[in-house]
């Protein structure tokens, strides 16, 4: 058994049987104001669900990693967004951008190179120009060019469902099959 702290209004604990406390995941998730708030989930499912759910409203569940995160080419077009706090857009130039954390990501697709010196292969990716606030670590490029990237898609690796947009998919998979 374990004992709840006493409160004001009552003189004695109320105890609570310990099998009817299971181990939670904690969730810490920051706003685009910086409030900081902690979520207890139960398993990866409602994870998932909770990080999509504060996610379209800009809260982000943590630090995106020095060359950004990398997943396989086949999520390019159906990744949740909201599993990182961003939201997906059009800029004024007909470019596809995401927001993200205060800053905005154009989606830049280099195509594949195959010569006999330099073979590379085809690369979606979210980046920005660098800013001298930014933390030298996330900086990539020349000194000249420098620029933070947010998110690479390569490679033929299988789509992880778990990250994938639903209606993205479904929408995907409606265009390959008419």
């Amino acid at each position: 058994m374990t004992a709840v702290p006493r409160n004001k209004t009552q003189n004695y604990a109320t105890p609570y049987p310990q099998e009817h406390t299971e181990p939670m995941i904690e969730l810490h998730l920051t706003g685009i104001l910086g409030t900081k708030i902690t979520v207890h989930v139960k398993d990866e499912d409602e994870m998932l669900r909770v990080m999509r759910q504060y996610g379209r409203r800009g809260w982000t569940s943590g630090e995106i990693p020095a060359g950004g995160l990398i997943l396989p080419l086949s999520m390019a077009d159906t990744f949740d967004w909201s599993l990182i706090g961003a939201r997906e857009f059009t800029n004024s130039e007909g470019e596809k951008s995401v927001y993200h954390k205060g800053q905005v990501y154009k989606r830049r697709e280099l195509e594949e190179v195959d010569t006999k010196k330099l073979k590379l292969p085809r690369i979606v990716k979210y980046s920005r120009g660098a800013r001298p606030t930014d933390p030298e670590h996330l900086k990539e490029g020349e000194e000249s060019v420098r620029y933070v990237t947010l998110i690479t898609f390569r490679g033929n690796g299988r789509a992880l469902e778990a990250f994938q947009n639903p209606e993205k998919v479904a929408e995907q998979q409606q265009n390959q099959n008419p």
